[in-house]
């Protein structure tokens, strides 16, 4: 296990603040989204949306988080990186699954993870919509209301329900329409649920068999990608490289030799 200072900044206290703070912000949430949704503007595309309640999150937990510790450093989705260089540092996607808030699906959640010294030691992903959580710390397993989280048992590609995601940009998804288009007949069956750490957090229950995307940020994965690993999944990139932008693929160990090399076969990895 890596190692972290004392008291406050042990995984399980970093847990505590994160957990806290991820419930409330998933309340503002879940409360902006039931007010209505205004000030809808674009990012990169016309359907990759933010809104004001994207904004405000970030602003309501990086405001938490400077008043409890305010020595740590914060990378959100929308704001950037803080001009803190603490040993902590706070990684936060403040509405997961923008366009699923945007149309009302409920598959959208808070993600907070706690990293020291460039390791994810805790992290939480909450549902806002549903008050699903998950939660791990590194080398305390993942857990969801009180039970461990495991992964799937299932051992055969054929019979795996794997979960994905798309990008925003049109070229990108004509590439991975393509991959996918070469993995489906290899597969039981393809989920697409719009919210990589509802989707990671899921591989590690079982809910789905096994996860992968190209194309995630690092608040994208950080807290879900703690929970399936912490779930006994291995969670990593193509031919050995870290899981990141280019890929990231979660799944058990019965499944992810096979799935992996399925996906280096349909250069899911490459494209634009």
């Amino acid at each position: 296990m890596v190692a972290v200072e004392s008291g406050a900044s042990t995984p399980d206290a970093l847990l505590e603040i994160a957990v806290r703070i991820a419930r409330e912000a998933a309340g503002t949430a879940r409360r902006m989204r039931a007010e209505a949704i205004t000030d809808v503007r674009t990012k990169s595309t016309d359907t990759d949306v933010v809104t004001a309640a994207d904004r405000a999150v970030e602003r309501q937990v990086v405001d938490a988080l400077a008043a409890e510790r305010p020595g740590d450093g914060v990378l959100g989705e929308e704001y950037g990186a803080s001009d803190s260089a603490g040993a902590v540092r706070w990684i936060l996607d403040p509405i997961d699954g923008t366009v699923n808030y945007l149309y009302g699906l409920p598959q959208y959640a808070v993600s907070l993870a706690a990293e020291v010294d460039g390791v994810v030691v805790a992290g939480v992903v909450r549902n806002a919509a549903t008050g699903e959580e998950w939660t791990a710390t590194l080398g305390g397993g993942a857990w969801r209301d009180g039970r461990r989280l495991s992964g799937s048992v299932r051992t055969g590609l054929d019979q795996a329900l794997v979960a994905t995601g798309f990008g925003y940009d049109p070229a990108r998804r004509a590439h991975q329409g393509a991959v996918l288009a070469g993995l489906i007949t290899r597969v039981r069956d393809i989920r697409r649920l719009g919210a990589a750490a509802i989707d990671l957090c899921l591989a590690a229950e079982g809910g789905v068999d096994a996860y992968f995307e190209k194309g995630l940020n690092p608040w994208d994965h950080a807290a879900g990608g703690l929970v399936a690993a912490e779930a006994g999944l291995r969670v990593s990139g193509l031919g050995g490289a870290a899981a990141g932008g280019d890929m990231l693929v979660a799944a058990p160990p019965a499944l992810f030799d096979a799935l992996h090399d399925a996906l280096v076969e349909l250069d899911a990895a490459g494209g634009p």
